[in-house]
């Protein structure tokens, strides 16, 4: 025969029965108190967006260097200055290695005629993506013309020339929201 249960021990047992009933229903109520919530992070302290200068005493004043890149089944012999200069001497990516803040941003070219292209800053960076890109002025010799140029972007290693920029107007660094 079955050994009966006394009238205290079932009075424990349903008393944890129901606290453990209870349970999930305060853990749901604790979970959704604001003030315990781990506080939303603070934005960085970096300005966005930041415009590069490309003007001539700017570019000028960076080291140069000759690059080839294939663009529509041709190969141009360029001169010009790496993006990454440019940036650094602009303020927009630190010397150094980049930290936390700064692989949130991204790096914006665009052509007078409106075609945009979009690099992550930690993808240019030497340290981390060393994706090579340079702003040319000449290429094959000669100063680039109005229908290139003034400047060009080109990046000599993509597959695919699609964020070569011809006629580059602007580049400027953001933080991505």
């Amino acid at each position: 025969m079955g050994r009966r249960a006394s009238p205290s021990r079932f009075r424990r047992i349903a008393a944890g029965l129901a606290v453990l009933a209870l349970l999930p229903a305060a853990a749901h109520d604790h979970a959704q108190d604001p003030a315990l919530r781990a506080s939303q992070p603070e934005p960085p302290g970096i300005a966005s967006p930041v415009p590069v200068s490309l003007d001539d005493a700017t570019l000028a004043a960076l080291p140069r260097e000759s690059v080839s890149a294939r663009v529509h089944e041709a190969t141009l012999h360029c001169e010009g200055v790496p993006l990454v200069a440019l940036l650094r001497a602009s303020g927009a990516i630190p010397e150094g290695r980049l930290g936390s803040p700064h692989l949130a941003r991204y790096v914006l070219a665009d052509a007078r005629d409106g075609y945009r292209v979009l690099f992550s800053l930690a993808e240019l960076d030497p340290g981390t993506g060393n994706r090579a890109a340079y702003v040319v002025d000449r290429c094959d010799g000669k100063a680039l013309g109005d229908d290139t140029g003034p400047l060009r972007l080109l990046v000599p290693d993509d597959v695919r020339p699609a964020r070569g920029v011809r006629q580059l107007d602007a580049i400027t660094v953001v933080v991505a929201p």
